[in-house]
């Protein structure tokens, strides 16, 4: 029994003497980190209270070439208040926050004043200090918010906490899309595309830092405002694009898509001196079966070119004097073999013609002929042209996704007999519209080729940070003499060949037409049943005499019948290059002078009737030449005014100058022009010559010029 108490006795013992040990081991901690540890653990605890958190910077703007936003940040608002704030006593608040719940139910009308008083009572009794009071406040409600009971009495004292957010936004919506750019991608895997992605770094300036306590859970409060590094804001991106051309060439576009139940298409028009794309335009067809810009096409879709390329094969054959444009060709009536594959032209019949002939007509018998004939011994000689002319390298564009271009040498395994009457053509190689473009408007600029650039400056607050020039790319791509024979015969396409549709009484156009069969990778042209897909396309520029612009248009897959780029891209381009004319007076041709004579007395030419008046109320004598003409022109005789008929004929351009506004309004309305006007006074200038022919719609530039100091009346 002793021995079983003695037992019991031990294990009570080593129970105290462990409590006791454990007791000792916690004094001694606490002692160890009163005394050594303090300061570290302090620290630990304040971190997890207080963190430093980025404040995000304001995106810079994008901005069209005269200053139309293209992309900004709007600022939205988050607002929280601070219920508890010293400021904010118990009768400051019992007093205020009736009216200030009304307010706020009035502005945000997403709750009752009972239920937003609620909550402000609620977050008072509670000592909440960072009370969510809305969500996306924009910046006129945040100005009324200013002016709330509570929060009108200022920064500090109204207990108001804004915290700012920023949205981008497109002002013109989908305009440009592509070109701009966007947010793309999902959480932290984000990007931007476009301008948006290229000039980012430009663009979204540098984070500030703001010091904040933690409050409860995952809600943060500012610590000091005064504390916080402010973010500094980006630079704005100033581009080259034209709104309204940029508008032009969208709708234009979509409107040919439509009529073709096209695939998709796109348009580039740019500044043959500098570059500048003025506007870009890229559709494709939806699932919804409207047509929206989901892809940029114009700088990304390398493809084979089709009769477009052809440019290319007589630049390279003009420098190096194989031919020139007389040189005979024989095409065999549209139809020729190599190597046991047929060749032939969308229209037979052609025989021996010239070089010019060819292009005009965009033989590809004849195309082939004449660069195999030259090139068949030495075909890397071709190749090594058309390296020289630059078409194989990449732009460099401001912009990414440019399509890779495609020129083989006969170095490469694809090499085959084939090779060089098929690429003479425009296949068996890829270039993207943009690379396309790009050659044509070297032709339009007497053999410079210059850099397509979509951004022009780079501004902060204002000033200017860079500014990009043009840039040469190829200062001579051929000869002087192999250029003037080029635009000769870009010229003869629309005057005489496959252009002509587009012919225009007003100005001349240079370009070529282009007509492709889209390959589906290695399976070929033809897919089993399913009809062969084609790619319409016209390149060019305007007015070829003095070029200003180039252009492109390339409608991809048809369905309507129609797929020739005569057809379905060459009207698109004479729609634009028509309403351009319209619009720039510098691309007009000189405007013929007033042709009123000087000795005829100061009278605008006008109806007979209301001449005849106006003349007898000043006595004058006024003889009319023939009394069944409506309208006439004054002119001095020996002894009187003769009203001179002046002739109208419908479709013909009437002589307008020397009338007045009213009066020539009324006649070239009458003959279905749309006229652009510009000054005051009487007309002395007319941009189409009296005399030529003149269609429905067709534009027409008058300039007026108050006369001074010349006698009412000499006879």
């Amino acid at each position: 029994m002793k021995e079983i108490k003695k037992g019991i006795l031990t294990r009570v013992y080593l129970v105290y003497l462990a409590v006791l040990l454990f007791g000792l081991f916690i004094i001694a901690r606490v002692v160890m980190i009163q005394q050594f540890e303090k300061k570290e653990f302090m620290d630990m605890a304040k971190k997890q209270e207080i963190h430093l958190f980025e404040t995000e910077a304001i995106r810079g703007n994008i901005l069209a070439d005269d200053g139309s936003l293209l992309a900004v940040s709007i600022p939205i608002f988050e607002i929280r208040m601070d219920v508890m704030t010293d400021s904010i006593t118990d009768a400051v608040f019992s007093n205020n926050v009736d009216s200030l719940s009304i307010c706020l139910s009035l502005l945000f009308k997403d709750r009752t004043p009972s239920s937003y008083k609620d909550l402000l009572w609620e977050a008072r009794r509670n000592h909440v200090r960072y009370q969510l009071i809305h969500r996306d406040v924009t910046y006129p409600e945040l100005n009324k918010m200013r002016q709330f009971p509570i929060f009108r009495r200022g920064k500090y004292q109204g207990g108001m906490i804004i915290i700012a957010q920023f949205e981008r936004e497109l002002p013109y919506k989908s305009l440009a899309r592509r070109i701009i750019g966007y947010e793309s991608g999902e959480a932290d895997h984000k990007v931007f595309v476009g301008l948006e992605g290229s000039f980012t770094k430009n663009l979204q300036g540098v984070n500030g830092q703001r010091l904040m306590r933690r409050i409860g859970g995952q809600a943060w409060m500012p610590v000091d405002p005064e504390s916080q590094i402010e973010p500094q804001n980006g630079n704005d991106i100033i581009t080259t694009l034209d709104v309204n051309l940029q508008d032009l060439a969208e709708s234009s576009l979509r409107k040919e898509l439509i009529a073709d139940s096209a695939d998709h298409g796109c348009v580039i028009l740019m500044e043959v001196k500098t570059g500048y794309l003025k506007a870009m335009a890229n559709l494709g067809l939806t699932k919804k079966g409207t047509y929206e810009e989901i892809f940029n096409y114009a700088i990304g879709e390398s493809q084979e070119t089709g009769s477009t390329f052809k440019l290319a094969s007589f630049l390279v054959a003009l420098d190096d004097r194989k031919i020139d444009l007389t040189t005979p060709v024989n095409c065999s009536g549209g139809i020729t073999y190599y190597s046991g594959r047929k060749m032939e032209d969308s229209h037979h019949g052609l025989g021996m013609i010239t070089a010019l002939q060819v292009f005009e007509k965009s033989s590809n018998v004849g195309t082939s002929r004449m660069v195999y004939n030259a090139y068949s011994d030495s075909a890397q000689r071709y190749i090594d042209g058309l390296y020289r002319i630059g078409i194989n390298r990449p732009l460099g564009l401001q912009i990414a996704g440019e399509g890779k271009p495609y020129i083989k040498s006969t170095k490469s395994k694809y090499w085959s007999a084939l090779s060089l009457p098929w690429m003479s053509i425009g296949y068996e190689i890829q270039l993207a519209p943009i690379h396309l473009l790009t050659l044509y408007n070297a032709v339009a600029n007497n053999g410079v080729m210059v850099k397509p650039l979509f951004v022009r400056e780079i501004r902060k607050n204002g000033q200017l940070v860079q500014r990009f020039n043009p840039v040469v790319i190829n200062p001579q791509i051929v000869s002087p003499w192999a250029i003037q024979q080029a635009r000769l015969m870009l010229e003869g396409v629309v005057e005489e060949g496959t252009g002509a549709n587009i012919k225009s009484p007003n100005y001349k156009i240079a370009g070529k037409t282009g007509t492709c069969q889209i390959a589906a990778g290695n399976k070929g042209y033809r897919q089993g049943t399913k009809q062969v897909q084609y790619k319409g396309s016209f390149v060019g520029y305007f007015p070829a005499d003095n070029p200003k612009y180039s252009l492109i248009v390339v409608i991809v897959n048809p369905r309507k019948g129609k797929y020739y780029g005569g057809a379905v891209a060459a009207p698109v381009f004479r729609e634009l290059s028509d309403k351009l004319y319209a619009i720039r007076p510098d691309i007009m041709i000189p405007l013929p002078v007033d042709s009123v004579n000087s000795h005829t007395p100061f009278a605008q030419s006008g109806q007979v009737k209301d001449l005849a008046d106006a003349f007898n109320q000043l006595n004058l004598k006024a003889r009319t030449e023939n009394s069944k003409a409506t309208w006439a022109t004054p002119e001095l005789s020996s002894d009187n005014i003769v009203l001179a008929p002046a002739a109208v004929t419908k479709g013909i351009m009437p002589n307008v100058c020397g009338m007045g506004l009213k009066d020539a309004l009324y006649l070239l309305e009458l003959q279905g022009l749309n006229v652009l006007v510009n000054g005051k006074g009487s007309i002395v200038k007319q941009s189409i010559e009296p005399g030529r022919n003149i269609y429905k719609g067709m534009p027409v530039v008058i300039e007026l010029k108050i006369k001074q100091d010349k006698p009412k009346t000499q006879a």
